[in-house]
């Protein structure tokens, strides 16, 4: 298994961190983990093609979390000229209506152009395809709290988490596959069921979205992950590599930072990873290189 974080930051727009997107690759399948602004840059390059991607889960339906999946859908489609299998869709309610509003609602004319002009048919017929030319079908599942998905080499639970209910349902997810384990908790402030989602796991990604005790309110503190509270949980869960994401500015700060991976230090007896965009996250121990 092989995780690398494409975008760590929020929904404030950032040249060093874009907004929410984890790829996980396993022998067979290229896994994304929410698709927020940015990530489809940050994608490519991690040398990672749209038309190599197989799965997508969303977590939540925060634009921060689901805006570049209009970029990936329509470049996957345009770019696989008919040649690669469907995208495989998970996530809560909505996903199917907003993944059928991108394709027939928003850019249907788009794609009336695409399919029926002759300029555009003779591009899709040099990439390799074979006229006629057809729009795409993700295969679109949305998921309930509990689901199980069972896929080629891999398994993931899902399970809401707290953040934006009543009006967003917002899941983490555990991964399995080749005898490791991701957990990843979207948006969320801690909470026993990310706890439960993530106990042993070898990679845990999770909100850490403020310095704990200068929440703006206490729905804010209860909804959202504060550096400490993160920490307490990475340690009751058992978690050997905590990744700290979706980082403001608030934290991001040369002395800031190294000051709260110090008090985070303090509680999570593992592996602590303040996440940047791009950072390889191992499954095992993370090692030293070698000194010239």
């Amino acid at each position: 298994m092989r995780i690398r974080l494409l975008g760590t930051g929020t929904p404030t727009p950032s040249l060093k961190r874009m907004s929410s997107g984890y790829l996980v690759e396993t022998a067979s399948r290229k896994i994304l983990f929410d698709f927020g602004p940015g990530s489809y840059h940050r994608l490519l390059e991690a040398g990672v093609k749209p038309v190599e991607v197989t799965d997508i889960f969303f977590t939540h339906l925060h634009y921060d979390h689901c805006l570049d999946y209009i970029r990936l859908l329509m470049t996957r489609w345009d770019q696989g000229a008919g040649k690669i299998p469907e995208l495989n869709v998970y996530g809560p309610a909505h996903t199917a209506r907003m993944t059928d509003l991108i394709i027939n609602g928003v850019f249907a004319p788009d794609l009336e152009a695409r399919t029926e002009l002759p300029m555009s048919q003779a591009v899709f017929v040099a990439r390799g395809g074979v006229l006629p030319r057809a729009k795409h079908k993700p295969l679109v599942r949305e998921i309930r709290s509990g689901e199980v998905v069972e896929g080629d080499g891999f398994r993931v639970k899902a399970h809401s988490v707290i953040h934006a209910q009543p009006i967003l349902e917002c899941f983490g997810y555990r991964l399995e596959a080749e005898g490791a384990s991701f957990a990843y908790s979207g948006d969320a402030g801690p909470c026993k069921a990310m706890e439960d989602l993530a106990r042993n796991a070898d990679v845990m990604v999770h909100m850490c979205h403020f310095i704990s005790g200068t929440a703006l309110n206490p729905e804010f503190e209860k909804r959202n992950g504060g550096h400490l509270e993160v920490a307490r949980l990475a340690q009751a869960a058992g978690v050997r590599n905590l990744v700290a994401s979706h980082i403001t500015e608030q934290m991001d700060v040369p002395g800031v930072r190294e000051r709260l991976i110090r008090e985070m230090s303090e509680i999570f007896k593992g592996n602590l990873f303040f996440g940047e965009d791009l950072m390889e996250i191992p499954v095992g121990a993370p090692g030293p290189r070698k000194l010239e």
